[in-house]
């Protein structure tokens, strides 16, 4: 269980609205089934489990103005029939979850064999608890309501170092929470300190507030929680919990909202909005006749509406182009006499762009002093296949640089005859060849070097790795080509201004 998938989950919490009654919890549980059925996605069922004889103190059991002891006593439910329970969770196709509050109710849920343990947000500072917690090797999802900053991150060190799968749930302890306090950008701020975590959206607010699971997914919340249950003549609903029936609605929303978010990556337009946009654009039009091998300047062409088909379209307007026949006055020019093979200065300048843009992202920036160079090992046109960026740090007894990798580039075979270094992975992804033996690195992995030893290295998706190694020097590089060994270095480099 330990490469659980939290992406997509719906957690459904009975709690106590099962209300100690065995028929109705069996009722719930076969209703909220049903809709996560028909909605097509995948739920789990979530119990709350407290070890009632030791987790109240045995001097307040029987007080009835503590806030909540009442409520727990009266609806407990033995171990068999949470078995019963949990059964019925298994028949309707549901993953089995549960809250323990004590050690001994993490012992219950191992005993029932449920797969994942929720920790409340009154226990996400329980280091006890939190000890046996991880202990289980289960998939764990921790709501964080209340938590200070100090509180989150000592919260995730802990779990990181005992190396439990986990996610973090944004959280509001208010029942039920109004709107103005969701503080749903929190989301935002986790996914950023905690990058490679999956964040969720724990809720209570009213279940007829169906923006709430929206504006989480659109803030990129990945599971999802909600307190469940059926009113009846014999039992109440609280104002926080969701009916079946407002459980589909809020699942319907989120499938809506995930639709018109699209894909993670950005993808190309569709051909309508194309369509739909040339309708809107300028075309080129001989201002006057043009005799055939002519250059086209600026004066005897003008720019209108509509563009026609295979017309050149005013963006695509440059100086220097050659008339490839004769046109007269208003006659659109052929869109093919435009040369679309970019100069080494526009090559250039899309590389820097897409490097500019991997910089931006990953939140790294570039002092005035670096120095930038491409590294093409054969050639400016070859680039996206073999090479890469070279942003030149320090050099000095010790050398810092940032080598930056396109999608699917490779870096060729190659040593030093004098230089160590040390690659540290900052973004992206990588994979790292080194005497024959393949590393593919995880985020803040490093990998040494040594003087001599023969390694390359690629990337999938594109990457950021900081190089920090002994002094650089200029022709230290021999690569197993020969073809590039015998380049002089002008023809493997290109040196672009910062």
């Amino acid at each position: 269980m330990h490469n659980f998938d939290f992406n997509g989950l719906f957690i459904l919490d009975l709690a106590n609205n099962h209300q100690g009654d065995m028929k109705h919890a069996l009722n719930i549980i076969k209703a909220v089934g049903e809709v996560v059925r028909s909605e097509g996605v995948r739920g789990a069922f979530k119990f709350q489990f407290r070890h009632i004889e030791t987790f109240i103190h045995p001097d307040y059991k029987n007080k009835k103005d503590i806030k909540h002891i009442p409520r727990f006593v009266q609806t407990a439910l033995t171990k068999d029939q949470y078995r019963t329970l949990v059964d019925a969770v298994r028949e309707q196709g549901l993953h089995t979850i549960a809250t323990p509050f004590d050690e001994e109710s993490v012992d219950q849920i191992l005993d029932l064999d449920i797969e994942i343990i929720k920790v409340a947000s009154c226990s996400a500072t329980d280091r006890p608890l939190l000890n046996r917690v991880a202990q289980t090797n289960r998939p764990v999802v921790v709501s964080t309501a209340g938590l200070g900053i100090l509180e989150f991150d000592r919260l995730v060190s802990t779990l990181e170092s005992e190396n439990v799968n986990f996610a973090l749930m944004h959280c509001i302890a208010l029942y039920p929470t109004p709107p103005d306090k969701l503080k749903l950008t929190h989301i935002n701020m986790f996914r950023e300190r905690f990058p490679s975590i999956p964040v969720g959206f724990s809720t209570h607010e009213d279940p007829n507030n169906y923006n709430a699971i929206r504006i989480a997914v659109a803030k990129g919340a990945q599971l999802f929680e909600r307190h469940v249950g059926i009113q009846t003549k014999k039992h109440t609903l609280n104002k926080y919990s969701s009916t079946p029936p407002q459980i589909a609605k809020w699942i319907r929303a989120y499938k809506e909202t995930v639709a018109s978010c699209g894909g993670q990556f950005f993808s190309p337009a569709y051909p309508e909005e194309i369509t739909s946009l040339y309708s809107l654009m300028r075309g080129v039009y001989a201002k006057k006749a043009i005799r055939k091998g002519e250059e086209l300047s600026r004066d005897k062409v003008f720019f209108a509406m509509p563009l026609q088909e295979g017309q050149l379209k005013s963006g695509n307007w440059v100086t220097g182009l050659v008339a490839d026949a004769a046109y007269n006055a208003n006659q659109a020019i052929n869109g093919q006499i435009a040369n679309f093979k970019p100069s080494k200065q526009e090559i250039i300048y899309r590389i820097m762009l897409q490097v500019q843009g991997m910089l931006n992202e990953a939140r790294i920036f570039i002092g005035k002093g670096s120095s930038v160079e491409l590294s093409h090992h054969y050639g400016l046109e070859r680039f996206r296949e073999f090479g890469a960026v070279i942003i030149n740090c320090i050099n000095r007894a010790y050398c810092k640089k940032l080598i930056i990798q396109l999608p699917r580039q490779k870096h060729p075979y190659h040593y030093h005859k004098r230089k160590e270094e040390t690659f540290q992975l900052l973004y992206g992804d990588m994979e790292v060849e080194i005497e024959g033996k393949r590393t593919r690195l995880a985020l803040g992995d490093t990998v040494l070097v040594k003087p001599g030893e023969w390694h390359k290295f690629h990337s999938l998706d594109g990457v950021i790795f900081e190089e920090v190694s002994t002094t650089h020097f200029n022709e230290d590089s021999i690569y197993d080509d020969k073809r590039i060994a015998n380049l002089p270095r002008e023809k493997r480099k290109t040196v672009i201004p910062n």
